[in-house]
């Protein structure tokens, strides 16, 4: 997957939101920064995600979620040759719930 050049516009908001302590102030950023159409489809392509994670199958992804195939098959090659930024998520998350128990 191509890999978003690194500049001091892109770094900004990246800083931004790693300056976010909560789970308001996040959700606060972000309805800020994107319009519903942008936050509903990150929001999508994030349960695509954790679907794919769990094994689901495309079909049912589908009929759950209301996602093209189009948008299943890039978050599956994301999963699978982007740069690791969802198994990161998931690693942690795994891990918190670990602790938890």
């Amino acid at each position: 997957m191509a890999k978003i050049a690194k500049k001091e516009k892109n770094d900004r908001l990246y800083q931004a939101i790693l300056t976010l302590k909560n789970r308001e102030e996040v959700y606060n950023f972000f309805q800020d920064l994107c319009t519903v159409t942008e936050l509903r489809a990150m929001e999508q392509r994030f349960e695509v995600a954790v679907l794919l994670r769990q094994g689901m199958i495309y079909n049912d992804i589908l009929e759950r979620t209301g996602a093209s195939s189009a948008t299943i098959s890039r978050v599956n090659r994301s999963l699978a040759f982007g740069h690791g930024g969802y198994q990161v998520y998931f690693q942690r998350q795994e891990h918190t719930e670990e602790v938890e128990q």
